[in-house]
C-alpha cells in the first residue's frame, strides 16, 4: 500500500510539473523585445492544450494550443518603446516575465573579435576598458550571451540570462556589442537588447546549416557526432547548437565580426557569407533584415603562421557587402594590431557598426556610415588614376593629400612601393621602378595601418588586378 501512495505521489508531481509552462531561457525577466511588431513567444506546455498569453501593455490576451508534443508558438503585438511590463503565459498554471522593456534588440554573431569582452583576453586589453567598465550605468541597456555549445545536430535549449549594463555584466560581454548598443542607447533613447551568440576560432562554415553549406564541397559536414573533432571549427555545430536556439527571436538586425579564421580559405568567403546571410534571413521569416559586419582588421598572420596574404580576405568581405540586400561593411583599416589578433580599438567597431545601424536602418540625418571604395583604374603612361564610388566628400590621407601603401607593378607582376599623392576625388599614383604600370594595390598586405580616407571613415584596402598573388 505504502509502494502504490509512494507511485501516485510520484505521478502526480509529474503530471503537476508538466502543466506548467516552460520557456527557452531566451525568455526570461528582464528581456527585451523588439518594438512595434508580432513579436515570437514559444515554449512547451501539456500536450494538446490551450495556451494563453497576456500582456500587461495593453492587457490583451492570445490563446494557443500545444501539438502533442506539448510544443506551442505564438506572437504578440508590442507597443512603441517603454516598459518595464510583464507577460502572463498559462496552460492552466500561470507563469510570468516581469521587467520586460519594448525596444531594438540585435544579434551580435561571429568568433573571437565579437566575442571579446570588455575586460579583453588575458594579455589582450581593450582600449580605454577600465573607464568605460567603470562608467557603465544604463538599465536600459540589456545584455544576453549564449554560452558556447557545439552540437552534431540542431537543438532547441540554451543556456544563458539578461543582464542590465552595469559594471559586472559589461566586463563579460563583448566589446564591440557593448559599444554598438551604447551608440544606440545615445542617438535612439529607447531600450535596447542585444544578444550574444559569438565564439573564438570559429569558421563561417560552423554558423551555417548543413543545407546551406551544399555548394562548398571543401565544407566537410560531419556525418556522426564523432567527426566533431574541432568544436569552433567543424561545420554546422555552433549554427546547431547557439544559433537554431534564437532563430525567430524576433529583432531588428544582426551585427556580424568573422573572417579571421577563413583567411587560408579566402577564394569561396563572398559567396560563402553571401549563402549564410541568405540561410538565417530565410529562417528567421523577417526579410532581408539588416546584416552589417566587420572587415577584418589588419595584423601580421605569419606570427601565427599563415602564409596566405590576409589582404584576399579583406577584399572577399569588401565583395560581400555588395552581393546582398540591406547589407553595410565596417572597415577597421585604422584599428588593426600588427602584433595582435584582437585589435584593442574595439570602440571603432561598435561605433562603425553602429553608423551603418543609424544612418541605414533608423534614418538618422546628417551622419556618414559607408567607406569609400575602389572604383577605376586608368593608366595613362607611367601613372594610375584611380577614382572611388561613396566619395562625395572626396578622399584625404592621414599625412595631408598622399598615401604611403599604395604599389605597382608591370607586365612582370613585381609589386614596387609608389608615390601617391590626391587630387580631389581621385588619387594618382606612379613609381620611378615601374614605367609602364599595368596594376595598383593599396595597404594589401597582411599588416598596414591604413591612411586614406573619405567623409571620417578608412577606405578599404583594394587591388585593381586579378592575380592570384
Amino acid at each position: 500500500m505504502k509502494k502504490l501512495t509512494f507511485l501516485l505521489t510520484a505521478l502526480l508531481a509529474v503530471t503537476t510539473a508538466s502543466a506548467k509552462v516552460t520557456l527557452p531561457k531566451i525568455f526570461a525577466d528582464g528581456m527585451v523585445m523588439q518594438r512595434e511588431t508580432s513579436a515570437n513567444l514559444w515554449g512547451s506546455a501539456k500536450s494538446s492544450t490551450t495556451v494563453k498569453i497576456t500582456t500587461s501593455w495593453d492587457n490583451k490576451t492570445y490563446v494557443t494550443k500545444s501539438d502533442n508534443d506539448g510544443k506551442w508558438k505564438a506572437s504578440v503585438k508590442t507597443p512603441e518603446a517603454g516598459g518595464p511590463y510583464s507577460i502572463t503565459i498559462s496552460d492552466g498554471e500561470k507563469t510570468t516575465l516581469n521587467n520586460i522593456l519594448i525596444g531594438e534588440v540585435w544579434i551580435c554573431s561571429g568568433q573571437s573579435n565579437m566575442e571579446m569582452p570588455m575586460k579583453g583576453f588575458k594579455n589582450q586589453p581593450v582600449d580605454n576598458a577600465v573607464e568605460d567598465i567603470l562608467h557603465a550605468n544604463d538599465s536600459k541597456l540589456r545584455l544576453f550571451t549564449v554560452k558556447r555549445n557545439s552540437q552534431f545536430a540542431p537543438i532547441d535549449t540554451l543556456t544563458g540570462s539578461w543582464k542590465e549594463a552595469y559594471p559586472a555584466a559589461v566586463r563579460d560581454f563583448s566589446a564591440t556589442a557593448y559599444h554598438f548598443g551604447r551608440e544606440l542607447r545615445q542617438a535612439l533613447d529607447v531600450p535596447v537588447g542585444l544578444i550574444l551568440a559569438a565564439s573564438g576560432a570559429s569558421a563561417c562554415e560552423v554558423c551555417m546549416a548543413a543545407e546551406w553549406l551544399k555548394a562548398f564541397p571543401d565544407a566537410k559536414i560531419p556525418a556522426s557526432p564523432e567527426d566533431v573533432k574541432s568544436k569552433n571549427r567543424t561545420p554546422t555545430v555552433l549554427y546547431n547548437g547557439m544559433l537554431h536556439p534564437i532563430i525567430g527571436y524576433t529583432m531588428r538586425g544582426v551585427i556580424w565580426y568573422q573572417g579571421e579564421d577563413n583567411v587560408t580559405r579566402y577564394a569561396t568567403y563572398a559567396d560563402m557569407m553571401t549563402a549564410m546571410i541568405r540561410g538565417w534571413r530565410s529562417e528567421w521569416k523577417q526579410g532581408d533584415f539588416p546584416f552589417y559586419f566587420c572587415q577584418i582588421a589588419p595584423y601580421d598572420y605569419k606570427i601565427i603562421n599563415y602564409t596566405i596574404n590576409s589582404a584576399f580576405l579583406r577584399e572577399q568581405q569588401s565583395k560581400a557587402e555588395l552581393m546582398s540586400p540591406n547589407c553595410g561593411m565596417a572597415v577597421l583599416m585604422d584599428a588593426g594590431l600588427e602584433f595582435g589578433i584582437h585589435p584593442r580599438k574595439k570602440h571603432l567597431a561598435g561605433m562603425r557598426l553602429a553608423l551603418l545601424a543609424l544612418d541605414k536602418t533608423y534614418g538618422v540625418k546628417g551622419i556618414s556610415s559607408e567607406s569609400a571604395y575602389f572604383k577605376d583604374v586608368t593608366f595613362k603612361n607611367d601613372t594610375a588614376e584611380i577614382t572611388f564610388n561613396r566619395a562625395k566628400m572626396w578622399i584625404y590621407g592621414t599625412n595631408g593629400y598622399k598615401s604611403d601603401l599604395f604599389e605597382v607593378a608591370g607586365e612582370d607582376r613585381v609589386f614596387h612601393p609608389a608615390k601617391a599623392w590626391i587630387e580631389r576625388s581621385k588619387v594618382f599614383v606612379k613609381s620611378d621602378s615601374v614605367a609602364h604600370p599595368v596594376a595598383v594595390r593599396y595597404a594589401f598586405k597582411d599588416f598596414a595601418d591604413g591612411d586614406l580616407f573619405s567623409d571620417g571613415l578608412p577606405i578599404s584596402s583594394f587591388r585593381t588586378d586579378n592575380w592570384e598573388e
